[in-house]
C-alpha cells in the first residue's frame, strides 16, 4: 500500500528561510552566551546568569510561560578564577594545566616535590601511606605522541552520508550489564577513598595528563559536587607535552619541584537544585494542549566557553523560536523550548523534566540500584505516565557542535522516516538530505526516547568537534561556523512548525519493555 503524501508547508518554509538566512541573530545570541557570560558549569554563577539572560531574551520576543524550572538536589556550585603551574627544578618553566571542576583551591601558591603514583584499586593506596605529605602527585604514565592521520575539520561527503543508511544489529546489552555496573561501583568507591586518603596524607595537589595531544586540555570533573563528601585535594589536567617531561625526569631519578596556585571555590555549602529554562509559543484551537518541544543543554564544562558544546545548540534553539515568532507563526500545537542543565553529569535536567511532565519508571527501593545514576538503573516496575504523555508530539535536540545539519537520526522509528524525508526536501539545497534509521545517544533526546516518546537528534557535520573542541579549552567561538548555525536554525524552526501543524502527532515506536 502506498503511503499518503506528507503535507509540507512550502510557503512557511520560504518565510522561515528568509528570516533565518537574511535576518539571523544566531551569532549575536551565541556571542553573548559565550564571550559575555562564559562557561556555564551547572549551578555556577555563570549558569545562573545564562538562565536569567535567556529568560530575558524570551520575554523580549514575546514568548509565553517563560520560567526556570528546578530539578532537585544537583549539588554545590563551583567556579575557578585562576590556575598556574610552574616547574622550579630541575629547571624553571611555566606549565599549562587547568583544574578539574569541584576540586578545591590551593589557598595560595604551594610548592612541593613531584611524585609519580599508580592507583588502580583501593589496595594500591596502602603502599603510599606516610609517603605523600607535601607532595604533588602525577597520576598518569607518560603517553607516546600519536600524529594525526585525518584532517581536523571534517564534513560529510556523499559516500559518508550514504554510509549512514546501514543499520548494525544491536548487541545484547544485558550480557555486559553486570560487568558495567561492577566497574562503575568500583570507580566510584575508589574515587571517594582516594579523595579522603590524599587529604589525610597531606598531598598538596594532583596532576593528570590531558586526554588529547597538541596542547589541548580536555578537563571534566573531579573531587565531588556533593555536600558532605570529600572534594579531595586540588586536581588539575596538564597538556600532554608538558606532563610527559615531568614523568621522564622522575624516571631518570631527577628531583622535580613544582609550584601550583589554584583559585577555586564552592559557591554553596549545601546541595542546591539545578534549573532548566523554559518558554513557549502557545498553540491555538483543539490541539493547543498538545506540545512539540525543541531543546539543547545550556550547561558546559568550565575551561573553554562552551561554544560548540553546547552554546551552539542553545543559540540555534533560541533562534528557531525567534524566527517562528518573527514570521508570525500561530501553531496548532504549543511549541516549547527547553534549555537544559546538568546534561554533562548524565542528562539530569532533561530526565527530571520528562519524569515530572511525561513519564518515568518507579524509583528503585534496592539500595544498590538507588545509588546508581538514573541511566544505569534497571526499571523498577511499569512505566508511570503523566497526563502529558499522550499529549506529547515530538522533541528535537541539537548537541553535536556547530556543524551543518545533514539530516536526522530516526532512532529506529521507521514510521517517522518518510515524514522526515518530506520535511527535509525544502532544505536539500543547503545540504540537509539524509534520514537514517540509526540511533544516536549521549544527549538529551535520550531522556524522551527512553520512555517511548519521539525524541530526535540531527545529523551534523563534525567540523573539529571531536578533534579539537569537545570538552576542551578550545571550545570557543572561533571554532563555530556561523553559516552552519543559520542553516540549522531554519531547519529546527521548520521541523517544529511541521510537527505542530500535522494532523496527527508523530508516530511512536514500541517501548523496549513492551
Amino acid at each position: 500500500m502506498l503511503l499518503a503524501q506528507e503535507p509540507v508547508d512550502l510557503e512557511m518554509a520560504g518565510r522561515i528561510r528568509q528570516e533565518a538566512f537574511h535576518h539571523s541573530q544566531v551569532m549575536d545570541i551565541l556571542g553573548h552566551l559565550t564571550e559575555d557570560i562564559g562557561p556555564r558549569l551547572t549551578n555556577s554563577p555563570q549558569m545562573a546568569q545564562a538562565n536569567a539572560w535567556t529568560r530575558e531574551k524570551f520575554q523580549g520576543w514575546g514568548l509565553a510561560k517563560v520560567h526556570d524550572e528546578a530539578f532537585d538536589d544537583f549539588g554545590r556550585g563551583w567556579e575557578f578564577s585562576t590556575a598556574s603551574v610552574e616547574m622550579l627544578a630541575p629547571r624553571t618553566a611555566p606549565l599549562y594545566a587547568l583544574p578539574k571542576a569541584w576540586t578545591p583551591s590551593t589557598n595560595g601558591p604551594v610548592e612541593g616535590e613531584a611524585m609519580r603514583v599508580s592507583i588502580k584499586s583501593r589496595k594500591d593506596l596502602e603502599q603510599y601511606r606516610g609517603k605523600l605529605k607535601d607532595k604533588i602527585l602525577l597520576l598518569d604514565d607518560a603517553r607516546v605522541y600519536k600524529p594525526g592521520t585525518e584532517a581536523d575539520w571534517q564534513r560529510y561527503d556523499e559516500a559518508g552520508l550514504a554510509g549512514l543508511q546501514g543499520f548494525a544489529l544491536p548487541k545484547d546489552a544485558k550480557r555486559d550489564r553486570a560487568a558495567i555496573l561492577k566497574r562503575y561501583a568500583e570507580r566510584q568507591a575508589l574515587a571517594r577513598a582516594t579523595n579522603e586518603f590524599f587529604v589525610a596524607e597531606g598531598v598538596l595537589a594532583t596532576i593528570g595528563i590531558s586526554g588529547w595531544d597538541n596542547g589541548i586540555l580536555r578537563v571534566g570533573g573531579g573531587g565531588s559536587r556533593r555536600a558532605g563528601e570529600s572534594a579531595g585535594v586540588p586536581e588539575l589536567a596538564m597538556m600532554a607535552e608538558h606532563y610527559n617531561p615531568l614523568v621522564r625526569a622522575l624516571e631518570r631519578k631527577e628531583t622535580v619541584k613544582l609550584r601550583v596556585d589554584v583559585k577555586a571555590r564552592f559557591t554553596d555549602d549545601s546541595n542546591q537544585p539545578g534549573h532548566n529554562t523554559i518558554a513557549e509559543i502557545p498553540g491555538s484551537g483543539g490541539k493547543a494542549n498538545e506540545v512539540v518541544m525543541l531543546g539543547a543543554h545550556m550547561d558546559s564544562w568550565h575551561t573553554g566557553t562552551g561554544a560548540s558544546d553546547n552554546g551552539a545548540g542553545v543559540a540555534v534553539m533560541m533562534e528557531a523560536m525567534r524566527i517562528l515568532n518573527a514570521v508570525g507563526a500561530k501553531p496548532k500545537r504549543t511549541i516549547r523550548v527547553a534549555l537544559w542543565s546538568g546534561e554533562e553529569q548524565g542528562l539530569i535536567g532533561s530526565r527530571a523534566y520528562v519524569a515530572k511532565h511525561f513519564a518515568a519508571y518507579p524509583e528503585p527501593t534496592d539500595p544498590a540500584q538507588k545509588a546508581l545514576p538514573a541511566f544505569l538503573r534497571e526499571p523498577a516496575g511499569a512505566l508511570q505516565k503523566q497526563p502529558g504523555y499522550e499529549r506529547f508530539a515530538a522533541y528535537f535536540n541539537m548537541d553535536n557542535g556547530s556543524g551543518r545539519f545533514r539530516g536526522i537520526y530516526a532512532q529506529e522509528n521507521t514510521a517517522a522516516m518518510p515524514i522526515f524525508r518530506a520535511w527535509l526536501e525544502p532544505f536539500h539545497d543547503v545540504g540537509a538530505t539524509t534520514v537514517t534509521s540509526r540511533n544516536t545517544g549521549s544527549t538529551d533526546h535520550v531522556s524522551f526516547d527512553a520512555v517511548g516518546l519521539p525524541g530526535f537528534q540531527f545529523i551534523q557535520d563534525r567540523l573539529d568537534y571531536f578533534s579539537n573542541v569537545h570538552h576542551s579549552n578550545l571550545d570557543t567561538l572561533d571554532h563555530v561556523s556561523a553559516d552552519d548555525l543559520k542553516q540549522a536554525a531554519a531547519i529546527v524552526a521548520f521541523f517544529a512548525w511541521q510537527a505542530a501543524q500535522r494532523e496527527e502527532k508523530l508516530p511512536r515506536k514500541p517501548l523496549a519493555q513492551d
